[in-house]
């Protein structure tokens, strides 16, 4: 099973980022942070996580109500790399050519043959808006699975590579649903994270109130480019785990699993489900990127424990009793927390 945004088998191993090299670049990346905060207000959690996407090169699913800026943050994003960004708006008769693109018939004017030619679809770009990604239809959404989790798109009897850096942001609304068919739990399982977007504070809201009944928005400089986000990739992955916090990364993805001998029984026992191998993947790479975006080469307890929650909300699937007594993925989540042992001092 590959592991996410991991290159094909038989890769050799990027070569090793030197610190200060790390250090120029998480320059960047501040200076990156600087660029959003030009257009969103607040949001420093969501911002963080969408970059722990970036960094780890998985993808993440922006989970919020209308009006919160999802969309706007996604491009905001983009506009601060130097890279190609596309949006594609989900809609129930969206077919799987309009996302990974079809072939059409092209006549050469000097000869009059006729030929196919592939017209590449909007997947074919660095970072991708999904909008709404819920509001299409299943197959439709599964034509972005295999470039999602291969980095490549098979189309038109050809297999063709999507450009790197590649990073799917998708966002859904969890209110409204008619007209929409939620993700099944294996295509939920390909975002490493599940990332909730919420209501501004009060201070928040009125700054934006201000900000966007005045003049127009601020530019956005580009300060990253696709070879820096790769460094930071390669660097992300050189960031250490020592064997007990993988040990720890372990039992808090088995105690998901009902029926298991390592389940955690407070949690278990509302749960039709738990988290899969990817889940152990997912926290270690968001883990380490937590690490890096804090200037720092070491894994620690407290990083793992930190993305624990957009980890595991969208892999676990709460009984139906757990639901009626009020108990979400996200209060199971905290208990999981609560009762798995951490790995002792020194780890923190």
């Amino acid at each position: 099973m590959p592991n996410p945004g991991t290159p094909a088998t038989g890769t050799p191993p990027p070569p090793a980022v030197h610190p200060s090299t790390v250090t120029d670049l998480l320059e960047g990346v501040g200076r990156l942070r600087t660029e959003v905060g030009r257009r969103i207000v607040g949001q420093e959690q969501v911002v963080e996580e969408v970059l722990l996407c970036l960094l780890t090169g998985g993808h993440g699913l922006l989970e919020g109500v209308p009006g919160l800026a999802k969309t706007l943050l996604v491009r905001t994003l983009a506009q601060g790399m130097e890279l190609d960004f596309r949006r594609i708006q989900f809609t129930p008769d969206l077919m799987p050519g309009d996302v990974t693109g079809t072939e059409i018939i092209e006549e050469d004017r000097s000869t009059g043959k006729r030929a196919f030619r592939f017209l590449p679809g909007p997947v074919f770009t660095n970072v991708l808006l999904a909008d709404e990604i819920n509001r299409a239809p299943p197959k439709t959404q599964s034509a972005l699975l295999e470039a999602m989790q291969e980095g490549r798109v098979t189309a038109a009897g050809e297999t063709r590579p999507v450009p790197s850096p590649f990073l799917v942001l998708a966002t859904q609304n969890p209110l409204e649903q008619e007209g929409t068919y939620p993700l099944p739990e294996a295509q939920l399982d390909r975002f490493i994270l599940k990332i909730r977007v919420p209501y501004p504070t009060p201070g928040e809201e009125r700054e934006i109130l201000a900000a966007t009944t005045a003049g127009p928005p601020g530019q956005v400089t580009p300060v990253l480019g696709a070879d820096e986000v790769l460094t930071l990739r390669s660097a992300t992955r050189q960031v250490p785990a020592p064997e007990a916090l993988l040990d720890y990364a372990v039992r808090l993805v088995r105690g998901t699993r009902p029926g298991e001998p390592d389940a955690c029984a407070p949690v278990t026992e509302w749960l039709r489900w738990g988290a899969g191998p990817r889940a152990g993947q997912a926290l270690v790479l968001a883990g380490k990127a937590r690490a890096l975006l804090r200037g720092r080469l070491h894994l620690t307890t407290d990083d793992l424990q930190a993305v624990a929650p957009a980890v595991f909300r969208h892999r676990l699937l709460p009984t139906f009793r757990a639901e009626a007594e009020g108990l979400d993925a996200e209060a199971l989540i905290v208990r999981l927390l609560e009762t798995v042992p951490r790995p002792s001092s020194g780890m923190a």
